[in-house]
């Protein structure tokens, strides 16, 4: 594996600063030969796309839409209304690419962004797919993304538990993705910005090898971002690595001046 680097960011803020510190990184897996993942890692946006797809058409969605949205950083306006233009265009990269002709080419894509042009900052989360979110706050876990997939349809109605979702037949097969013929706009959540939080933005190649439980244990662990990130990457392929693996973990700390 690739050397993973915690990177640091001070951004001011009205009543003092947010010192933010992130890390990611990517691999494989086990038991695919591509990886189909992409993850963008560069303020003020995070986030992780899983691609899908035969041949390499995944791996061109994925790709497609973190250069889109890595176009959105560089110009400076992260925004929802930015993020979904972007995704815009990324769809017809895929279409118009020669190797995506797949009906089942498309990505899925998670994350977050700071949003500082308000008079209160907040980070505000997008999800499409199920690539998945979580936070860590007063040492309690939380996914806050909701899986766009039949089996968290079927959790949702009652139909399926928890622990009976873990195995089921259909646990990859998701209801939105970035690409051809799926809606684009992402569900979006806002959140406050509180001292002392963390953050793990994943593609599923990691939650199907560590339970949320695990999860926490790591990031417990290890304080530094590139360490949680290396020490769950190892565990991760360890379990088994069924496929491409992607994390990024982002902790935040307020100071007031």
């Amino acid at each position: 594996m690739p050397e993973v680097t915690t990177h640091t960011r001070t951004v001011p803020l009205g009543d003092g600063s947010l010192e933010l510190r992130w890390a990611a990184s990517t691999d494989t897996g086990r038991r695919r030969e591509v990886n189909q993942d992409a993850f963008l890692a560069e303020y003020p946006l995070f986030i992780v796309a899983d691609g899908m797809g035969g041949h390499l058409g995944g791996e061109i969605a994925s790709a497609s839409t973190v250069d889109r949205l890595r176009a959105v950083v560089e110009s400076g306006a992260v925004s929802t209304k930015n993020i979904e233009k972007a995704l815009s265009r990324a769809v017809k990269d895929i279409v118009a690419h020669p190797e995506t002709t797949d009906e089942g080419t498309g990505t899925t894509l998670t994350g977050l962004y700071l949003e500082t042009h308000t008079e209160e900052p907040h980070w505000v989360t997008l999800n499409i797919g199920d690539s998945r979110v979580y936070l860590v706050r007063d040492e309690e876990i939380v996914q806050v993304t909701t899986d766009h997939s039949v089996v968290q349809e079927l959790i949702a109605a009652g139909r399926l538990s928890p622990e009976e979702a873990e195995n089921h037949p259909y646990g990859n097969v998701i209801t939105r993705a970035v690409g051809p013929s799926d809606s684009v706009k992402p569900d979006y959540l806002r959140l406050d910005v509180l001292d002392g939080d963390r953050f793990v933005v994943c593609s599923d190649g990691l939650t199907k090898e560590l339970t949320d439980f695990g999860i926490r244990h790591f990031l417990a662990a290890n304080a530094d971002p590139a360490a949680a990130v290396d020490a769950m990457m190892a565990a991760a392929l360890e379990n088994g690595g069924r496929d491409n693996v992607t994390i990024v973990v982002l902790d935040v700390a307020r100071r007031t001046a």
